[in-house]
């Protein structure tokens, strides 16, 4: 999934039919106390930043004057939220709050459901989850029929069931086009949290949440989306590399990688990770973890990559400064993995030639297994590498693989320090 901020989520909700509060986005303090001067009431400054809880953490102030709002800013810009930098706030104008609600449109992948559900709180505001489990009373579901779309009718019914006072269905109408929004700009779930109904009784989302399907990124350039991936933060040279060169427009499998490390530190030590499909590969990366190494990346080649693609996986992954090479491959059924055997020999001969002693583990099972062990074996013997492979018989030994690993890279250490001296 690939998020927006929340400046850019309220813009989407408001070509919808949804009242949002004025509101500017500013990248200086100078730009905050402009955008407040001309909204010209109180305000509340808004780190923009892919995180929950911002309040908590600072990245949340309240202003009475343009002046003030400035201030707020200052210190925002100055921080970091929950290890996040702050290039942008949203300045908007502070509400005078009655109600708060929360409604969400999210999809549902479960095998009853398999499409877009309607979920809808009384009560808005931080700790949904919480509410959720501890008041369920709460909370309303409706799962929505994709061809049938949600009615004003059926939006009244709910809010009726739940005790909600609506009469001039200004809650209604946000409702509805909330769901306009998940169905125009693709996405996997939006929320609105809080609702405000404010004094005067009009309504507003205070707040926004959403998420694109990766795939319709294409059709959304207004959001300047540059890698369609659930990231916190702004992808690295590397991660937008791999995207133009790799991914984008090649629809052949699976061929990503992202970065784990993004300040690589002289004197650490980091593995460059290789996995196929997610389970095997989470166990592997878990293995790892576990003995204290540092994974650089991590990246993906499942869903039956050509060996091209392949290829430029591993040679990104070796474009960071690591000391291991781990593949864990346990895919048994869906792909022939004799193309994971051209791309790894050709790869790290690449790679490797002039790097003795380099530590190699392979996990890699599945469709022609033998014949690409056969590959691998073949096209790296001449190699002054530490190489080990293993196959099917170890997709549940992930400790043991990471044990392997270990020992590799504490040899290969040892190695480089002796003969420095």
């Amino acid at each position: 999934m690939s998020r927006v901020y929340e400046y850019q989520g309220k813009e989407a909700l408001k070509k919808s039919g949804v009242a949002v509060p004025l509101h500017g986005v500013a990248s200086t303090p100078e730009e905050v106390e402009k955008i407040a001067k001309e909204i010209g009431r109180p305000v509340v400054v808004k780190a923009q930043v892919f995180a929950t809880g911002r309040a908590g953490a600072g990245g949340v102030k309240f202003a009475d004057t343009a002046a003030e709002a400035k201030q707020c800013a200052e210190k925002i810009f100055a921080s970091q939220i929950k290890g996040l930098n702050v290039t942008k706030v949203l300045v908007e104008e502070k509400l005078n709050i009655d109600k708060e609600f929360y409604a969400a449109v999210v999809v549902d992948n479960s095998m009853k459901i398999k499409g877009p559900v309607l979920i809808f709180s009384t009560q808005g505001g931080t700790g949904i989850e919480e509410i959720a489990a501890k008041n369920p009373e709460k909370i309303a579901r409706e799962v929505i029929d994709i061809l049938e779309g949600l009615s004003t009718s059926r939006v009244v019914s709910m809010l009726e069931k739940m005790g909600v006072n609506d009469p001039h269905q200004k809650i209604t109408t946000s409702i509805c086009a909330l769901y306009k929004a998940f169905r125009d700009f693709d996405c996997r779930n939006i929320e609105m949290n809080p609702i405000i109904l404010t004094m005067e009784g009009d309504v507003y989302a205070a707040d926004c949440h959403m998420n694109m399907d990766d795939n319709s990124v294409f059709r959304h350039p207004e959001f300047g989306i540059i890698v369609p991936r659930d990231l916190e933060r702004q992808p690295t040279e590397l991660e937008q590399l791999a995207w133009d060169y790799i991914e984008e427009g090649d629809y052949r499998g699976t061929g990503y990688i992202t970065q784990l490390i993004t300040d690589f530190k002289k004197d650490e030590i980091y593995v460059g990770f290789h996995g196929i499909g997610g389970g095997g590969s989470m166990l592997g990366a878990a293995a790892l973890l576990k003995r204290g190494m540092k994974i650089a990346n991590f990246a993906d080649t499942s869903g039956d990559p050509p060996a091209s693609k392949i290829y430029k996986v591993i040679k990104a992954i070796f474009a960071q400064p690591i000391s291991a090479y781990v593949m864990t491959g346990a895919v048994l059924a869906n792909q022939e993995q004799w193309y994971h055997a051209f791309a790894i020999v050709k790869a790290l001969r690449e790679e490797l030639a002039n790097k003795p002693g380099f530590p190699v583990v392979i996990l890699l099972a599945g469709n022609k297994e033998l014949e690409s062990h056969k590959i691998i074996r073949d096209g790296l013997k001449d190699l002054d590498i530490r190489f080990e492979m293993y196959g099917r018989d170890y997709i549940y030994k992930s400790n043991y693989i990471g044990e392997r690993a270990e020992i590799l890279i504490k040899e290969y250490l040892q190695e480089k320090k002796t003969a420095s001296k």
